[in-house]
């Protein structure tokens, strides 16, 4: 497996890495040991990236799965999460003050069952706290060596401009396939220039782009340096 890194960071990474959102997704007995099973089999195969979510399968079920899956492998890969979402009665409710952020990252630590996130990401941009105010937080996590390296998910270029300016981003998430192509126009140039990675989602645009509409998508991290 050919290996990235990511940004001007030294965070290593495989070139694709398993997006786990929906691996063990009704989380029985069974469910769970066949995804633990993929997960597992998938660093056999030299995928070491592994992306997961506070929001994914409703009060963390998925990191906890993550977590337990990687708990043996635990120093030679790569655990990225998110933070900042939740849904409550059908709608996305955004929140990455201060508060959050810091109880999230403690949550996400207790269920991966590890010292330290690689990659956290705050999963949405919340238009009610500075990016500013974020970074300066996800700084203090990087201090205390709670994180190694902070990205955003779905970040406006001017919003990132303002994020790295106070302390360095590592990568973004943004949408990014053969069907979906608008990165190239502003994103791509706008990362090479700032020295960050993009670890792109929907790679195979939910299926349309193999011969199964189900099934594990992987994702790549693309270096941009």
């Amino acid at each position: 497996m050919d290996k990235r890194i990511l940004g001007k960071s030294k965070l290593e990474v495989s070139a694709i890495g398993l997006g786990c959102m929906t691996i063990g997704r009704d989380y029985s007995t069974d469910s769970k040991a066949q995804a633990i099973k993929i997960i597992r089999k998938a660093y056999e195969q030299g995928i070491t990236m592994f992306d997961t979510a506070e929001l994914y399968g409703g009060g963390g079920r998925n990191e906890s799965l993550v977590g337990e899956a990687l708990k043996p492998i635990r120093d030679d890969v790569v655990i990225a999460t998110k933070c900042g979402v939740k849904f409550q009665f059908g709608h996305m409710l955004i929140d990455s003050s201060p508060k959050k952020i810091r109880r999230a990252v403690e949550g996400s630590l207790k269920r991966l069952q590890t010292d330290r996130i690689d990659l956290y990401y705050t999963h949405r941009v919340d238009p009610k706290v500075p990016i500013e105010t974020v970074a300066e937080t996800m700084a203090q996590l990087h201090t205390e060596g709670k994180i190694l390296n902070w990205g955003i998910s779905e970040p406006s270029m001017e919003t990132l401009r303002k994020a790295n300016a106070v302390f360095p981003v590592t990568a973004i998430e943004s949408e990014y396939n053969m069907m979906w192509r608008e990165p190239e126009e502003e994103i791509l140039p706008m990362l090479e220039e700032m020295g960050i990675g993009l670890v792109p989602y929907r790679p195979l645009a939910r299926g349309f782009l193999t011969d199964a509409a189900e099934g594990i998508r992987p994702v790549p991290a693309v270096c941009t340096r």
